[in-house]
Protein backbone atom coordinates (compact mmCIF):
# COMPACT_ATOMS: atom_id res chain seq x y z
CA UNK A 1 0.00 0.00 0.00
CA UNK A 2 1.00 3.39 -0.72
CA UNK A 3 1.88 6.20 2.12
CA UNK A 4 -1.73 7.91 2.20
CA UNK A 5 -1.29 11.34 2.70
CA UNK A 6 -3.74 13.61 4.57
CA UNK A 7 -4.98 17.01 4.20
CA UNK A 8 -5.98 19.43 7.39
CA UNK A 9 -7.85 22.83 6.06
CA UNK A 10 -9.39 25.71 8.35
CA UNK A 11 -9.83 29.30 7.68
CA UNK A 12 -6.74 30.37 9.25
CA UNK A 13 -4.72 27.97 9.34
CA UNK A 14 -3.39 28.60 12.80
CA UNK A 15 -5.00 26.78 15.35
CA UNK A 16 -7.64 23.16 14.92
CA UNK A 17 -5.43 22.38 11.60
CA UNK A 18 -2.31 22.90 12.60
CA UNK A 19 -2.83 20.97 16.01
CA UNK A 20 -4.11 18.03 13.93
CA UNK A 21 -1.31 18.16 11.78
CA UNK A 22 0.67 18.10 14.80
CA UNK A 23 -0.96 14.98 16.36
CA UNK A 24 -0.94 13.56 12.92
CA UNK A 25 2.77 13.81 12.51
CA UNK A 26 3.18 12.85 15.84
CA UNK A 27 1.27 9.51 16.12
CA UNK A 28 1.90 8.30 12.51
CA UNK A 29 5.60 9.13 12.17
CA UNK A 30 6.32 8.94 7.99
CA UNK A 31 3.86 6.21 8.02
CA UNK A 32 1.33 9.06 6.20
CA UNK A 33 2.42 12.57 4.24
CA UNK A 34 0.81 15.71 6.14
CA UNK A 35 -0.18 18.91 4.92
CA UNK A 36 -2.33 21.69 6.18
CA UNK A 37 -3.56 24.70 4.32
CA UNK A 38 -6.52 27.71 5.14
CA UNK A 39 -8.79 29.23 2.89
CA UNK A 40 -7.44 32.50 4.56
CA UNK A 41 -4.07 32.02 6.59
CA UNK A 42 -3.47 33.59 9.53
CA UNK A 43 0.35 35.41 9.35
CA UNK A 44 1.11 32.60 12.43
CA UNK A 45 0.28 29.83 14.53
CA UNK A 46 -2.38 30.81 16.93
CA UNK A 47 0.10 30.91 20.31
CA UNK A 48 -2.43 28.98 22.62
CA UNK A 49 -2.53 25.97 20.35
CA UNK A 50 1.34 25.89 20.35
CA UNK A 51 0.97 25.98 24.32
CA UNK A 52 -2.01 23.53 24.67
CA UNK A 53 0.24 20.68 22.02
CA UNK A 54 3.63 21.84 24.00
CA UNK A 55 1.66 20.45 26.78
CA UNK A 56 1.38 17.37 25.13
CA UNK A 57 4.99 17.08 24.10
CA UNK A 58 4.24 18.45 20.75
CA UNK A 59 5.95 21.20 18.95
CA UNK A 60 4.49 23.03 15.76
CA UNK A 61 6.42 26.11 16.82
CA UNK A 62 8.17 25.57 13.15
CA UNK A 63 4.64 25.42 11.70
CA UNK A 64 3.34 28.46 9.23
CA UNK A 65 -0.13 28.92 8.04
CA UNK A 66 -0.26 28.15 4.36
CA UNK A 67 -2.61 29.09 1.93
CA UNK A 68 -4.77 26.18 0.49
CA UNK A 69 -4.11 25.35 -3.35
CA UNK A 70 -5.94 23.08 -5.41
CA UNK A 71 -2.57 21.73 -5.97
CA UNK A 72 -2.09 20.61 -1.91
CA UNK A 73 -6.24 18.81 -2.49
CA UNK A 74 -5.55 17.10 -5.54
CA UNK A 75 -2.33 15.43 -4.01
CA UNK A 76 -4.27 14.27 -1.12
CA UNK A 77 -6.15 11.14 -0.57
CA UNK A 78 -7.89 12.25 2.27
CA UNK A 79 -9.09 16.20 3.27
CA UNK A 80 -10.28 17.10 6.72
CA UNK A 81 -11.99 20.42 6.85
CA UNK A 82 -12.45 22.05 9.90
CA UNK A 83 -14.85 25.35 9.14
CA UNK A 84 -13.58 26.47 6.21
CA UNK A 85 -17.28 25.80 4.23
CA UNK A 86 -17.49 26.51 1.24
CA UNK A 87 -13.76 27.86 1.08
CA UNK A 88 -12.66 24.42 0.49
CA UNK A 89 -12.21 22.98 -3.01
CA UNK A 90 -14.13 19.89 -3.59
CA UNK A 91 -12.50 17.28 -6.14
CA UNK A 92 -14.04 13.80 -7.39
CA UNK A 93 -12.21 11.17 -6.01
CA UNK A 94 -11.05 12.82 -2.80
CA UNK A 95 -12.58 11.30 0.39
CA UNK A 96 -13.61 14.39 2.36
CA UNK A 97 -14.77 14.71 6.26
CA UNK A 98 -15.06 17.35 8.20
CA UNK A 99 -14.57 17.84 11.66
CA UNK A 100 -16.98 20.11 13.26
CA UNK A 101 -14.87 21.73 16.49
CA UNK A 102 -14.67 24.70 18.23
CA UNK A 103 -12.36 27.13 16.63
CA UNK A 104 -9.76 28.54 19.67
CA UNK A 105 -9.04 31.74 17.53
CA UNK A 106 -8.60 34.19 20.31
CA UNK A 107 -8.89 31.63 23.29
CA UNK A 108 -7.05 31.01 26.23
CA UNK A 109 -4.88 27.94 26.38
CA UNK A 110 -7.80 26.68 29.07
CA UNK A 111 -10.05 26.65 26.23
CA UNK A 112 -8.02 25.29 23.93
CA UNK A 113 -6.86 21.96 25.85
CA UNK A 114 -10.30 20.29 25.35
CA UNK A 115 -10.12 20.62 21.20
CA UNK A 116 -6.46 19.44 21.37
CA UNK A 117 -7.98 16.62 23.24
CA UNK A 118 -10.63 16.48 20.52
CA UNK A 119 -8.64 16.87 17.83
CA UNK A 120 -6.30 13.88 19.26
CA UNK A 121 -9.26 11.35 19.63
CA UNK A 122 -9.86 12.09 15.45
CA UNK A 123 -6.73 11.96 14.72
CA UNK A 124 -6.38 8.50 16.13
CA UNK A 125 -9.80 7.37 14.66
CA UNK A 126 -8.71 8.50 11.30
CA UNK A 127 -5.18 6.54 11.57
CA UNK A 128 -7.60 3.45 12.78
CA UNK A 129 -9.34 4.02 9.44
CA UNK A 130 -5.93 3.90 7.35
CA UNK A 131 -5.19 0.90 8.91
CA UNK A 132 -2.15 3.10 10.42
CA UNK A 133 -0.94 1.72 13.49
CA UNK A 134 -0.34 4.64 16.27
CA UNK A 135 1.30 4.54 19.45
CA UNK A 136 -1.23 3.68 22.66
CA UNK A 137 -2.19 6.80 24.39
CA UNK A 138 -0.14 7.40 27.81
Amino acid sequence: MTRPSVLFVCVHNAGRSQMAAGWLRHLAGDAVEVRSAGSMPGDRINPAAVEAMAEAGIDITDQRPRVLTTDAVEASDVVVTMGCGDACPVFPGKRYLDWALDDPAGQGVEAVRPIRDEVERRVRGLLAELEVPAPARD
